[in-house]
């Protein structure tokens, strides 16, 4: 028998008809393909004659390719493609200026193959990249200041730029169980000292109890840390100085 290339799963095969079927409409109205959970390994061009459509669910198959042709789904709001095999994403991407969700969720993509594209995407408010294989964010999303959620999780990731950190309308960055490097205990001191000198300062008697606990709380942390830094970078006591005039603070970061 003669040895020929090993063949990846055949999948099941979507016909129009099939994809018809599958339509459905949402609560609100809108006209959902659901192709979800059906064993599909290539994307079905017939459902191409079906790019009216409102929303497009193909999660959970087996699917390692989108197609360019995913720019003739001009009125596509909501698109699905996660827990696929999906290792790049077409340029065309950018041309669903609708889509207001996307999830590629628990895939195989990576940095190099998430296209700049992705940026065009105006009016998007979700985009979850979460359990991928990305270990850098392009700071080209910055531009979708609609977003309101972003899935970074389960990434390789060990920075996230400020450009998509500080987004004017983001409310959830979930960027658990990546590499981050962990803070020395030097850079902690240092960020709870700003956070702590920004407050204002009220007698005990004026907060409520929750209040004075969550500050008791907040001072025993400080002391604790206080204890684990050098005492190179504790600031120094000026004892014999006790009532500086305004020149004199504002130069002593010269004498130490």
């Amino acid at each position: 028998m003669a040895k020929g290339k090993a063949k990846g799963p055949k999948g099941k095969k979507i016909t129009l008809k099939v994809a018809k079927n599958s339509i459905k409409i949402t609560f609100d109205g809108r006209r959902r393909l659901d192709l979800s959970k059906m064993g599909i390994t290539t994307f079905p061009r017939c459902i191409l004659k079906l790019a009216d459509v409102d929303e497009l669910d193909l999660s959970r198959n087996m699917l390692k390719k989108i197609p360019d042709s995913i720019e003739k789904f001009q009125n596509l709001r909501w698109l699905d493609l996660h827990s696929n095999q999906i290792e790049k994403l077409p340029e065309t991407i950018g041309m669903l200026q609708n889509l207001s969700y996307l999830n590629i969720c628990n895939n195989k993509l990576t940095s190099k193959n998430l296209p700049v594209e992705l940026s065009q995407l105006k009016n998007l408010r979700s985009l979850n990249l979460g359990l991928n294989q990305i270990d850098n964010i392009p700071t080209t999303l910055g531009a979708l200041k609609e977003l309101h959620e972003v899935g970074l999780f389960d990434n390789y990731l060990t920075a996230i730029p400020n450009s998509v950190a500080k987004l004017p309308k983001l409310k959830k960055l979930n960027v658990k169980r990546n590499p981050f490097p962990t803070p020395s205990d030097e850079e902690l001191f240092v960020d709870t000292i700003k956070r702590i000198e920004s407050l204002y300062l009220v007698d005990e008697k004026d907060l409520c109890h929750p209040c004075l606990k969550k500050c008791q709380d907040e001072r025993d942390k400080l002391n604790k840390l206080k204890s684990r830094v050098p005492s190179s970078l504790r600031k120094p006591n000026f004892s014999s100085l006790m009532t500086p005039n305004s020149t004199a603070k504002e130069n002593q970061a010269e004498w130490r």
